[in-house]
């Protein structure tokens, strides 16, 4: 199987291609040149089994309408706790109401049937998702993200989406979720490495051996903070190179033959 952390430059998208014929995707940001509406069908993927939502935000489901023409989504995985009617609320607070998340917020009215029944086969592969309820407490998109473990094989993934320094503290008071940090081998940087992603306290409870960052041309002090998360990684031989952190801006998509 391959999971592959694709370069949509500042913004989100990444697949698990299973041996078996199964898809799982966390979200469907694209760039110019890297859209998946387009991709997946050119390497014969016409069915998502398994969508995730990380985030609410326009660039993690930028490839949306195109995606739902383009390939059929059997499923989808998001924070539940925020319905279509207080989502689209939440998002008018910010500006008018993008055709990506009119898609997202027909498929939350629509995709009412719950997990496929029986469940897919992805043998080797265990997930297990956590987020924050919306409340008074948690009422912004990055803080009511899908965080999402994916032990594939020996390894094993953290997708945090945007999750900012409060949901990250909250997140580390549940047992549970310290329980499977302490064991991640691949940390994808929250935010795609901004600063109020970063929370130095979750690697008192992990210490994986690369953080990937998936970002654009420098934009919202992403690069500032490679030093930062490199210290806590304990490193990787990739290209001949002894590297710490991994950029989708400079290293392209990446991918995990697992």
């Amino acid at each position: 199987m391959e999971l592959t952390i694709h370069d949509v430059g500042h913004g989100g998208c990444i697949t698990l291609l299973h041996e078996n014929g199964n898809v799982m995707m966390w979200d469907c940001g694209n760039s110019d040149a890297v859209r998946p509406s387009t991709f997946l069908p050119e390497i014969g993927v016409h069915s998502i089994d398994y969508f995730l939502v990380t985030n609410y935000d326009e660039d993690h489901i930028s490839d949306l309408p195109e995606l739902r023409d383009a390939l059929t989504i059997r499923s989808i995985f998001r924070n539940k706790s925020i319905d279509a009617d207080q989502l689209r609320s939440l998002k008018k607070e910010t500006g008018p109401i993008s055709t990506a998340m009119e898609s997202l917020l027909d498929m939350i009215g629509s995709y009412t049937g719950g997990p496929l029944t029986p469940a897919l086969d992805f043998p080797k592969v265990t997930k297990r998702i956590f987020y924050h309820d919306y409340s008074e407490k948690f009422d912004d998109t990055n803080n009511l993200n899908l965080v999402t473990f994916l032990q594939c094989g020996t390894t094993k993934f953290l997708f945090p989406g945007d999750l900012e320094a409060k949901g990250w503290e909250a997140m580390l008071a549940k047992s549970t979720f310290v329980s499977e940090l302490e064991s991640v081998n691949v940390f994808i940087a929250s935010h795609h490495g901004r600063e109020n992603g970063y929370c130095e306290a979750v690697f008192d409870h992990c210490n994986p051996i690369v953080v990937v960052m998936s970002d654009g041309p420098k934009k919202h002090a992403t690069q500032e903070m490679v030093n930062a998360y490199a210290k806590h990684a304990s490193g990787i031989r990739f290209n001949n190179e002894d590297r710490y952190v991994l950029t989708t801006r400079n290293d392209g998509s990446l991918t995990w033959t697992l």
